[in-house]
């Protein structure tokens, strides 16, 4: 007898669903006119078919192997309530649906609603495309815009990334996935903390849209708003002042910054901050780039360094700029082309610049001139000794020249070959000159008077220096010294052989580096020469 019901059952099914097709292909009432996208969903298959009027009204019970067909998609459960008239149907246990073959969506149960083309699975849901799988306890799926979405918590993973979320929304026709809420995307490598975030499945690059925070290997921890992020190739493409942060205490800050973590390389446009927060300075400028590899930044167009590891911060101005970690130097610091410098007590110009930390020792090139309070130094060569960031002395090589303005009109002065300042609470204190050694200066009264113009040449010469003014000099015995009154020399034999004052071209604040005043005319080295031989062979 059940053999018999089930063979008359199946035929039944078999002509209900002839004479549905049948009815679908000559219909043409008024709903089907209004809407063209609706379609019918038709039952092509289960065990067993009954109806309960009383209790379930237009409502076909369906058991055992169902199967139901709405356009391309196919429907699979155990058993369903199928609404013919509302055109939907309720599906229960191992429910699941093929769309075109290609994506596929699990669940334990599922309502949906043919009109709207809207299938909603409730427990152990699953959706696969063969890119991705998405987990989810509440999924909805409209199949007319081809969108799936879940609002409860929710996990997609892929070949290389596994995100989770409370909100999200996936375009399987667009390889697109959106996440809300508590988003984070986790590989072996990498993980991304989010509030919101876009997803390609396909090519695996996550579209940063909000405030987010990823981390590589306890290595580095970028913080972004806007930019992308491809986890394939682990290159990124970040903007609106996103920030690099590595474990060695060094931070890449940039308006824009293309940053390839598997190079460890980022170049940066625009607004750059190379930050060392061991060494405690700032590298900045509107391009550059930072080798984690090499441990090498460079910056260039406004290019400037703030050494901020003392109270009294450092700036420096060049064309372009380059810093280097040593393993055997420390922090390298090398600057080229119009340098400029300020610090509260000292100030500089030269071309080029190199800092070397481990020696502690700052090189400036190229007719450098510096300043101290109301003393200019200037030679071919000088290197700056430093102590805890705060000036030690000042080696003068070759044409070594210092100068103090004592009033409008008249300087000390001292040049020689070589050169020793020494500096003391920020000001110089001795001047040790050697070679040629040539002075003038004005000795005072106690009432601060000058008394006149002294001029010596010596090999050696001592300068002490209190209050800012010549308190005691120091010659060789085979010296000559002459005490000439004010006014009877001739103003030109006031000043030495190579005498320049280039006080305009003076850093006077820390936004002044960034200045070009016109240059001042430097005296010509073989007439400084000859004049300093002449002086001495007198």
């Amino acid at each position: 007898m059940m053999s018999i019901r089930y063979i008359l059952l199946s035929l039944g099914i078999i002509a209900l669903s002839c004479c549905r097709e049948l009815a679908a292909q000559n219909t043409n009432d008024s709903t089907r006119q209004k809407n063209a996208k609706v379609t019918l969903v038709y039952l092509e298959n289960c065990e067993t078919l009954s109806f309960d009027e009383a209790n379930l009204p237009e409502t076909q019970v369906l058991k055992g192997n169902v199967r139901f067909r709405h356009d391309s998609a196919l429907l699979y459960c155990d058993s369903a309530y199928f609404y013919e008239k509302r055109n939907s149907l309720d599906a229960f246990g191992n429910v699941k649906i093929v769309q075109a073959d290609t994506l596929v969506g699990y669940g334990d149960k599922l309502y949906y609603d043919g009109n709207r083309k809207m299938a909603r699975f409730r427990k152990n849901v699953r959706l696969e495309d063969g890119k991705m799988t998405l987990y989810t306890d509440s999924l909805n799926y409209d199949r007319l815009n081809n969108i799936a979405y879940y609002y409860k918590g929710g996990k997609l993973c892929d070949s290389i990334n596994t995100l989770t979320s409370v909100w999200g929304q996936y375009l399987p026709e667009w390889n697109r996935a959106t996440f809300k809420n508590n988003v984070v995307l986790e590989n072996p490598d990498f993980r991304l903390e989010s509030d919101t975030l876009n997803y390609n499945t396909s090519t695996n690059v996550a579209d940063i849209v909000g405030p987010t925070k990823m981390k590589y290997k306890e290595e580095t921890d970028i913080f972004s708003t806007n930019g992308w992020y491809n986890t394939q190739n682990d290159q990124s493409m970040l903007l609106d002042r996103s920030v690099i942060v590595h474990k060695d205490g060094k931070s890449i800050t940039g308006d824009t910054i293309y940053y390839d973590k598997r190079k460890q390389f980022g170049t940066i446009y625009h607004n750059m901050q190379l930050t060392d927060s061991v060494q405690k300075t700032t590298l900045c400028g509107h391009y550059g780039y930072y080798d984690e590899a090499a441990e090498a930044g460079m910056a260039t167009d406004s290019a400037f360094l703030i050494d901020w590891s003392s109270p009294d911060s450092l700036f420096l101005h060049a064309d372009s700029m380059f810093t280097k970690t040593d393993t055997a130097k420390g922090n390298i610091i090398r600057a080229y082309y119009k340098v400029r410098m300020y610090k509260s007590d000292v100030q500089a110009v030269c071309d080029s610049l190199t800092y070397i930390e481990k020696d502690s020792i700052m090189s400036l090139y190229n007719e450098p001139v510096m300043w101290n309070e109301n003393q200019q130094i200037s030679a071919t060569l000088i290197n700056v000794y430093l102590n805890d960031s705060t000036v030690d002395y000042a080696h003068l090589i070759n044409q070594a020249f210092v100068a103090r303005q004592v009033d409008s009109i008249c300087f000390d002065q001292m040049s020689g070959k070589e050169m020793f300042a020494f500096m003391r609470d920020g000001e110089i204190y001795k001047v040790d000159v050697s070679g040629n050694a040539e002075t003038v200066f004005y000795p005072k009264e106690d009432d601060g008077n000058i008394i006149g113009i002294n001029k010596t040449q010596s090999s050696y010469v001592t300068i002490f220096i209190e209050n800012r003014k010549i308190s005691k000099v120091l010659l060789t015995a085979v010296s000559n010294g002459t005490m000439f009154p004010l006014g009877q020399l001739p103003k030109e034999d006031t000043y030495l052989g190579g005498f320049f004052w280039a006080e305009q071209e003076r850093p006077k604040s820390p936004l002044d580096i960034f200045s070009n005043p016109p240059k001042t005319p430097r005296p010509d080295a073989a007439a400084t020469a000859a004049s300093a031989s002449a002086s001495i062979n007198k």
